[in-house]
């Protein structure tokens, strides 16, 4: 904890770098004109007449009072004017209740479109990102500091439109406190600047804090996710694991406690301090109004008038300030947003690159090599084979070996470190990145499992045909999923998973088989199956690999499974071994040479006898 405290100290950001942040607000506002222009210019006007109402209202109190004292001292006269001017204060109060609803409904309805836009945007830059990006901590501390902005930054904007409104306003009850006292504008700034100081100071304080804790804000998101999803739940109660997270969670939100409560207290003295220091100066100014009113220099009214603007205004001067630093605050996590959309992906969409024609020649792997970020060690290294185009490769190894690396490169998730992959023997960033995984379908083993309609589930290999309801059951009747979808109540409008109502959760075995579907959406040219099978029994695999190769004549495929059983059925097979080509083959070839692959082909098969 005390490690943290030293952290945010050290990272706490200057008076400059946090004013600077208020560079962010101008492209803010242009995201808010864009969101709806109507609406903006509406909110801007309403502000603007809100903003004057104060004075005027103000005024026209001055003017009922001094007509009362004077109807006093005549003991009676003409009251058609008192009553003029309470009507017109009447009329100012109803108005002004009016702009304050008209305001209210279009900071609701902007801040609800505005907040959709910016969450929409950030899925669509998401999906523009390289998957490594998503692999890496640093970015999620991002991702995660962005993805809060999306419902934060409505207050922002409606913190400027108010803060715009108050300026107005100050400046109109500053030119009626100057026109009868000067000086009292005076006692006013001395009033409010160091309360303004001392909230900047712990405004850009709380700011560093919460930054330098970001990883662990994640960390107790995914505790309290965890220890309280159904995904985790068996696992939490078989392994007795309640009181390690609970116990975990609670440290974490401990020490994160710790270091706000310092600020807090800190920010609560000084804060208390200095709000007697204003309270002082207001009524020193108050009682210079009041002896400016017994000598006869000003009205009743006026002392009213003074009284009631200048405590307006010191309230507004402080509101102002006190806004303005947070503001800036605020515009320092509005960075958080513009940074993660200005992160821009390596792997180049080439929008205007070659269409995959129908492949004749075939992949060709030319020395390829890959290294994660951040790492040392290759994944991946000088890695050289061919696949043509009707062939069905498998890729065998040990867990860790590259295999699933491999085929994230064939379908340009991550690019190669070094060499080059070919498909005709043209090279693979020639070729529009959209195109190139509309002709490759994927299914991994780590499969999504999306809450949706079971159609929907399927769909999701080729999105655009979801309302294309042949072709769905189709798919689904070409990876046996048909007589999972024929089990459920509302077969293909059933909702999958516990997360929804109505949800029925399927088995590891069934969501495959639905997952297996997504690939059939597609009208690929190379299909590939990344263990997507390992949740079904040997003879259950044994069918759905036999009824692919039927389904797959002429495509090139790439398989990869554990069972030896299933990989037999390739064309060939290749053999990797600590990101290294170790033997390829057919399974008789591979048996033949009496390598790593019949060792541990012979080592299965004992297990069957």
């Amino acid at each position: 904890m005390a490690q943290r405290r030293k952290k945010s100290s050290k990272d706490k950001l200057s008076f400059k770098e946090q004013f600077h942040a208020l560079r962010y607000l101008p492209p803010l506002f242009k995201l808010i004109y864009e969101t709806s222009p109507a609406y903006t210019i509406a909110n801007l006007m309403l502000r603007m007449v809100q903003a004057l109402l104060p004075l005027a209202t103000l005024y026209v109190g001055k003017l009922i009072i001094d007509e009362v004292v004077r109807l006093y001292e005549l003991s009676g006269g003409d009251m058609t004017y008192l009553w003029k001017v309470v009507a017109l204060e009447f009329g100012l109060v109803i108005f002004a209740q009016i702009l304050n609803q008209a305001t209210s409904l279009l900071n609701k309805l902007l801040g609800d479109l505005f907040s959709n836009r910016i969450s929409t945007q950030l899925i669509e830059h998401a999906a523009t990102l390289d998957l490594y990006q998503f692999e890496d901590a640093n970015f999620y501390d991002k991702l995660e500091r962005a993805r809060r902005q999306t419902t934060g930054r409505t207050i922002l904007m409606f913190m400027v439109l108010l803060q715009i409104q108050n300026i107005i306003t100050l400046v109109s009850l500053g030119i009626g406190l100057a026109a009868f006292n000067p000086y009292l504008l005076i006692i006013l700034v001395v009033a409010v600047i160091p309360s303004f100081i001392s909230e900047s100071y712990f405004n850009q304080y709380t700011y560093s804090l919460t930054l330098s804790w970001t990883p662990e804000r994640r960390e107790l998101d995914y505790l309290r996710y965890i220890g309280a999803s159904d995904e985790h739940a068996k696992e939490i109660k078989i392994f007795n694991l309640s009181d390690f997270i609970a116990k975990r969670f609670e440290t974490i939100a401990d020490g994160y406690y710790h270091a706000n409560k310092e600020v807090a207290v800190k920010r609560s003295f000084w804060g208390g301090l200095l709000i007697i220091l204003g309270t002082l100066s207001y009524y020193f100014a108050y009682v210079v109004i009041i002896l400016q009113t017994v000598s006869g220099a000003i009205t009743i009214g006026s002392l009213t008038f003074l009284s009631s603007s200048f405590s307006r205004m010191r309230n507004l001067l402080e509101t102002i300030m006190t806004r303005f630093t947070s503001i800036a605050d605020q515009a320092m996590y509005l960075q958080d947003l513009f940074d993660f959309l200005a992160i821009k992906p390596q792997i180049s969409p080439n929008e205007s690159g070659k269409l995959i024609p129908k492949i004749q020649k075939g992949i060709t792997f030319e020395n390829v090599s890959f290294q994660y970020p951040n790492s040392e060690k290759y994944a991946i290294k000088n890695l050289s084979f061919h696949l043509n185009p009707d062939e069905k490769l498998a890729l065998v190894g040990e867990n860790g070996a590259g295999k699933t690396t491999l085929v994230k490169l064939l379908a340009r998730l991550y690019e190669p470190t070094e060499g080059r992959i070919l498909l005709d023997g043209v090279d693979l960033k020639e070729f529009k990145l959209s195109n190139l995984r509309d002709n490759i379908g994927i299914i991994f083993q780590d499969f999504s499992r999306f809450h949706l309609k079971a159609s929907e589930n399927i769909a999701i290999g080729s999105i655009e045909e979801k309302e294309n309801q042949p072709r769905i059951i189709d798919a689904a009747q070409k990876s046996l999923a048909d007589a999972v979808v024929e089990d459920l109540p509302e077969k293909y409008n059933q909702i999958l998973g516990k997360r929804f109502e109505k949800g029925i959760e399927l088995s590891g075995g069934q969501w495959q088989k639905i997952a297996l579907a997504r690939a059939y959406m597609r009208e690929a040219q190379i299909l590939i199956l990344d263990e997507p099978t390992a949740a079904l029994d040997a003879r259950a695999e044994h069918e759905v690999f036999l009824r692919f190769a039927e389904l797959i004549q002429g495509k090139a495929a790439v398989l990869i499974s554990h069972r030896f059983s299933t990989v037999r059925m390739a064309d060939r097979i290749l053999f990797l071994e600590h990101g290294q080509l170790l033997e390829i083959g057919s399974h008789e070839q591979l048996l033949e040479k009496d390598g790593k692959y019949a060792e541990l082909f012979h080592l299965q098969a004992q297990g069957y006898q």
